[in-house]
């Protein structure tokens, strides 16, 4: 996900999204530790997406802070 499609999102999917995301990872966690995945990429791509989404959030929350 691009950081022009995290913008164009509301601040509530946005945290859904991080939800989402979350749950995600800790999923290919647990399987890549039973059996390894096909791409362990897909962890630290998930782990970066959530810190953007994360950042995105914040950003909003200073925002209106200031203002």
């Amino acid at each position: 996900m691009k950081a022009s499609e995290i913008r164009d999102l509301s601040t509530q999917e946005i945290i859904d999204k991080v939800n989402e995301q979350k749950i995600a990872i800790n999923k290919m966690k647990l399987n890549h530790a039973i059996s390894p995945l096909e791409n362990p990429c897909k962890i630290k791509e998930t782990r970066r997406l959530i810190a953007r989404l994360n950042t995105e959030v914040r950003k909003r929350e200073l925002e209106n802070h200031i203002n």
